[in-house]
């Protein structure tokens, strides 16, 4: 290594010593996420007749996620769909669908595994927890219209304040999240 590569590189140092930093001060400053940025995984739900009313689950209980999970970290259990009451469009729903966020590793095939676009990776990131029970997210905590982390809506619920995301988006959310509101 000779003297010019050291200057070199004391330069780009001493370039970006007089530049603004780019920290962000979170948790008082919402970080900014690129729209596509795949976080939590949320169940999505079929747009309901009214307005602002949620319609049926995507889910169908195929197990196709579960069965393209290279870390094992998705359960489907099906049931049959009840005519009277569906809850799914199929004929059949899932009735226990659970992801361990601790095996999760983010890598979104089981979202590109779904034939019914019912899987989708969220933005939202933040899912650090004590419990180690409460890293097992079971359908009510990811279907549409649940906002935040396990760890997050007992925090709000403690403190009697809303859930508050640490993260704003940059543009638009992606196409697969249409209908998953954030504040």
């Amino acid at each position: 290594m000779g003297v010019l590569e050291i200057a070199k590189g004391m330069g780009v140092t001493l370039g970006k010593l007089f530049q603004k930093p780019v920290t962000v001060s979170y948790p008082e400053q919402r970080a900014t996420l690129q729209p596509r940025f795949r976080g939590r995984h949320v169940l999505t739900r079929h747009p309901g007749q009214r307005p602002g009313e949620l319609g049926l689950e995507k889910c169908i209980g195929c197990s196709l996620c579960a069965a393209a999970c290279p870390a094992y970290a998705i359960y489907v259990e099906a049931a049959e769909n009840d005519p009277a009451n569906p809850t799914a469009p199929g004929e059949r729903y899932a009735k226990v669908y659970e992801i361990n966020m601790l095996r999760c590793i983010f890598c979104g095939m089981c979202e590109e595994a779904c034939p019914t676009g019912a899987v989708v990776m969220g933005n939202e990131f933040e899912m650090a927890d004590y419990r180690a029970g409460d890293f097992v997210y079971a359908k009510e905590d990811m279907l549409v219209g649940v906002t935040g982390s396990l760890p997050q809506r007992r925090e709000a619920a403690r403190s009697g304040k809303p859930v508050r995301l640490g993260f704003q988006l940059e543009g638009p959310p992606r196409a697969e999240l249409e209908g998953v509101k954030y504040p």
